[in-house]
């Protein structure tokens, strides 16, 4: 199913006052696939996912996502494919309801009246606040707008779904509840976090990222006991792989 593929190939980003973003970002992530991207502070992961959705255009190297090549002619169509869940829930949230927000995207596929209500009523109700829907973005929780902007993006039925940092700022039921309606997402996920202990929960893979370049890439489960990678990235263990300071016991299974 080569439409969930995506395929980045050398990528180099510098931004317009010299600081030197990506340097040489090339994997490929397929069908089905959890896929968390870490590292520390300025290691270049949110730079690395606005490549993804056309937001930022790399100086150097290529992106493919499905079928087809990263440009200005094919990004309406990527960008069906693959929906992306932004650090901030405020910089998708900009209609005067939630109900307005999350139907602004099946509105401009050009979808009838009525499939576009079917589809916010699906995607609110997905993420648990159905009962919010006539609310205005600012009156919501943290919480609640981190879900409404998940909305936003599941009522587009994207086949690929990118998040950065989701649960930032989250009190610890929003997290859990989160995590539980990520674990139903079966298509393809790639999730950038500082939150390792969710990482493990949802992903099999890890891509760990440093100075803006790949230094790690593959079994999470391998890599986050590896203290050699987690040290030279800046990176500690999932507190559940740390073990009990008596004991000296960890949990390592997901």
């Amino acid at each position: 199913m080569s439409h969930h593929i995506i395929e980045v190939n050398d990528l180099h980003y510098t931004y317009p006052d010299g600081t030197s973003a990506l340097s040489g970002i090339s994997f490929r992530i397929t069908h089905g696939e959890s896929v968390a991207i870490v590292g520390a502070n300025a290691a270049g992961k949110s730079t690395l996912l606005l490549h993804l959705n056309g937001f930022i255009t790399p100086n150097i190297g290529k992106i493919r996502i499905g079928d087809f090549s990263l440009t200005k002619k094919t990004l309406p169509m990527i960008r069906r494919t693959l929906g992306m869940v932004f650090q901030d829930p405020d910089d998708q949230l900009f209609m005067p309801t939630i109900y307005d927000d999350v139907a602004f995207g099946p509105i401009n596929l050009g979808l009838s009246k009525e499939d576009v209500h079917n589809k916010v009523l699906d995607a609110l109700s997905s993420v648990g606040i159905l009962h919010l829907k006539d609310r205005p973005p600012y009156r919501l929780s943290g919480g609640e707008r981190r879900a409404a902007a998940i909305a936003t993006v599941i009522a587009m039925s994207p086949d690929i779904l990118v998040m950065d940092e989701p649960t930032s700022n989250l009190d610890p039921k929003s997290r859990r509840n989160l995590i539980e309606l990520l674990k139903t997402f079966k298509h393809t996920k790639i999730i950038a976090t500082h939150d390792l202990d969710m990482a493990v929960d949802l992903c099999e893979r890890v891509i760990v990222m440093h100075n803006g370049k790949i230094v790690a890439d593959g079994s999470i489960m391998e890599i986050f006991q590896n203290d050699s990678i987690l040290f030279s990235s800046h990176l500690e263990k999932p507190l559940r792989m740390q073990g009990c300071p008596k004991c000296q016991n960890s949990f390592i299974e997901k």
